[in-house]
């Protein structure tokens, strides 16, 4: 039978193929070919069960002459043999897929790319939406296979296998429940499921992944800002796009899709899947990703995440929180708000990108969530410069009334590196002495920020905490120290904060760089 569009010749292969036939099916199969007059071959061998060296040759000298000749539907066994004597390099050859069905099957995961059902108590299958999805399959294998030398847990498809007229990866997941499941079924387990989700999280975004092995999630994140400069302002359209550029690159590896559904508990080990979205960059292209997951693309719409997730926008909304907070090591509201609002920036860009393209200005539904989503967008592009986050930096007025805030959020992070009591008590009193001395004096008679930065290193244990304010220029550390020898009624009542912040510190150092106050106190633990 010929293909009339690609004027190709479709012979079938059956049975063996050997020495004693060889001649014999290669003369039958010219005899065919020169019937139908066609100019490219197919041999499909979906019946063909056994090749010799000698049914190779024929092969050979049929692409000798018809140079665009493929093999389709080639079982495992003869697509070995195939492979091994390098006819796979020469002509395209296709395997031979077993068809499952998933029809009745229970759906466990849903990501950009592709949808994973559970076909059988073991095994889980990911079919992908893209019908010509053969390339995509090896791409999420290979990644898969590195983020697992890497150290990164999770599942390696064993088999490809033809769903509908789709493909599908096959991984053995034996007895596995999704961490969405969990928090459906066991809201008791929130603590639990917010804490191990945290740790793979952690885990992720700490592995550096060698040059060129992943994509960066920077190149397609600043492609999102460019496609939305036709549907911004130009200010807030050209704010953006620099915004997305001025991100610094990063080649430490982050999973593009992290939400509950694609974390497993197996046998007590937590896994990773749906890996073809790995990739590199900054850690707020992830954390923008799981914003969409659980509040992004349901606020319009609470019923969305029951759909997806399997619980309700309240949890949803809660396990957010609870991550961010555990990720970023501090429970202090404005700190959290600052990088939620800066993964919101790149959340909202990508699901309006997203929207647009499919479609979302034609229909009401679709137009309501755009304009929520710009309007959102719109607000916090003028509250934001930057979609760089430090965890350990805090900024905030300078006045009195923020002092407590400021002493919580060092105390964080002294308590989360095992500080001794009576270091964490000194570091208090330093702290107290120089925000207040921000507060009293810096910016007067105006207010402004100070920024306070707390860095601990392990070699030597070391507690670094930094005061940054664009006050007026003050070195404290240039006043001389009070005479303390004296007696109460020659002594001034000045400069004691500084003289007890240098006695109760390590170091202590002062610079003035680019319009900044910087004061840097150590203590050695």
């Amino acid at each position: 039978m010929a293909n009339e569009a690609t004027n190709a010749a479709v012979i079938s292969l059956s049975g063996r193929i050997d020495s004693n036939n060889a001649p014999q099916i290669e003369a039958d199969i010219l005899a065919e070919l020169k019937e139908k007059g066609a100019e490219a071959v197919v041999l499909d061998a979906q019946k063909l069960e056994y090749i010799s060296s000698a049914g190779l040759r024929v092969i050979l000298r049929l692409k000798k002459t018809y140079k665009d000749l493929s093999i389709i539907n080639v079982n495992s066994e003869v697509y070995e043999i195939l492979d091994m004597t390098g006819f796979t390099e020469m002509m395209p050859v296709e395997k031979s897929y077993r068809l499952v069905s998933i029809e009745g099957c229970e759906e466990i995961g849903r990501g950009a790319n592709g949808t994973i059902y559970r076909i059988d108590q073991d095994n889980v299958v990911k079919v992908y939406n893209n019908a010509d999805a053969l390339a995509d399959i090896q791409h999420e294998r290979e990644v898969a296979k590195l983020a697992l030398i890497l150290g990164i847990p999770t599942a390696i498809s064993y088999d490809v296998v033809k769903v509908g007229d789709s493909y599908g990866s096959v991984f053995e997941l034996l007895n596995a429940r999704s961490f969405s499941k969990i928090l459906a079924a066991e809201p008791e387990k929130m603590d639990w499921c917010v804490k191990e989700y945290v740790d793979m999280l952690k885990k992720i975004h700490g592995t550096e992944v060698p040059a060129g092995k992943l994509p960066d999630m920077k190149e397609t994140a600043v492609g999102w800002a460019r496609f939305m400069l036709d549907y911004l302002p130009e200010e807030a359209g050209q704010k953006l796009l620099a915004m997305m550029e001025e991100v610094p690159q990063d080649d430490h590896m982050i999973h593009g899709d992290y939400h509950t559904k694609n974390l497993e508990l197996q046998n007590d080990e937590v896994l990773l899947i749906d890996m073809d979205t790995l990739a590199v960059g900054h850690p707020i292209f992830e954390l923008a990703s799981m914003y969409n997951s659980f509040r992004g693309f349901s606020e319009m719409n609470p019923e969305i995440i029951k759909k997806f997730q399997g619980f309700d926008a309240e949890t949803g909304l809660t396990f957010w929180h609870k991550s961010l907070a555990a990720y970023l090591g501090t429970t202090n509201v404005r700190k959290n708000r600052e990088v939620e609002d800066k993964a919101r920036i790149v959340g909202y860009t990508r699901m309006i990108r997203r929207s647009i393209r499919r479609n979302g200005l034609e229909t009401e539904e679709g137009r309501a969530e755009i304009d929520h989503w710009k309007a959102e967008l719109l607000d916090l592009l003028e509250k934001y410069d930057t979609l760089v986050f430090h965890p350990t930096e805090l900024e905030l007025e300078a006045v009195n009334e923020n002092l407590d805030e400021v002493q919580a959020f060092v105390d964080e992070h002294l308590e989360a590196a095992d500080c001794p009591m009576k270091a964490q008590m000194q570091i208090d009193v330093a702290v107290e002495e120089i925000f207040v001395n921000i507060a009293s004096y810096a910016y007067q008679p105006e207010k402004g920020n100070a920024m306070v930065r707390v860095e601990v290193s392990e070699e030597p244990v070391e507690v670094t905490i930094t005061f940054i304010d664009h006050g007026m220029p003050y070195d404290p550390l240039a006043r001389e120290d009070p005479d303390i020898t004296l007696p109460a009624e020659m002594r001034g009542t000045g400069g004691l904060g500084v003289f007890m912040t240098k006695k109760l510190m390590d170091d202590v150092a002062y610079e003035y760089v680019d319009g900044q106050n910087i004061l840097t106190l150590k203590k050695n633990l």
